[in-house]
């Protein structure tokens, strides 16, 4: 991702620009990236559209929705919806996209770029029962599978916490105790 109009940039801004030797055609990801991919309910999918105009998609799911194949491959199913498929369009043109991954909780995010295809998850039932989750099937209409090309890590600066309704309520929850067993001791003092 870094190109020759990226180190302009950098060489104009900050007097230098960063320089990668050797770099890998592709980056396979590791244990610490599945884990954090596993770990998502949701990410931005960003994809270009026929006419040159990129367009960014949310995806959301159950956690782990998005399934690491391998190494090199992702995928998730994509469900009935409102009809659109600007996404699935595009990549029909142009199979580069980027995934956008966010843990705000923890302040981390990882970009993805990589190539995606779809496919028809009424022609191949076995990747269909291999990345969904059984409940979900029956309105399972497309599969995405995305060929990583590399991913980067992002710094935390101005990534803002915040909690999911489920994360809020487990940390309230030894609160709600507490405060349910004070109004029962004040019940009894006050009969």
């Amino acid at each position: 991702m870094v190109t020759g109009a990226v180190c302009r940039a950098q060489k104009q801004y900050y007097g230098s620009a960063g320089k990668i030797i050797d770099a890998p055609e592709r980056d396979p990801l590791s244990q610490a990236e599945a884990e954090f991919i596993a770990a998502r309910d949701i990410f931005c999918l960003g994809s270009i559209s026929e006419s040159g105009w990129p367009y960014i998609q949310h995806r959301g799911g159950p956690s782990g929705f998005l399934r690491v194949i391998n190494e090199m491959t992702l995928a998730f199913a994509d469900y009935k919806g409102n009809r659109q498929l600007l996404s699935t369009g595009n990549v029909s043109v142009n199979d580069r996209v980027a995934l956008f991954l966010m843990d705000y909780k923890s302040r981390e995010r990882l970009k993805i770029p990589g190539h995606a295809r779809v496919e028809d998850a009424r022609v191949h039932p076995e990747l269909t029962t291999q990345v969904t989750d059984p409940k979900m099937r029956p309105s399972v209409e497309r599969l995405v599978f995305i060929d990583v090309v590399s991913f980067d890590w992002n710094c935390a600066k101005h990534i803002t916490p915040r909690y999911s309704l489920t994360e809020v309520e487990e940390l309230a929850r030894p609160f709600r105790a507490r405060l349910a067993e004070l109004e029962s001791q004040l019940q009894s003092v006050k009969t």
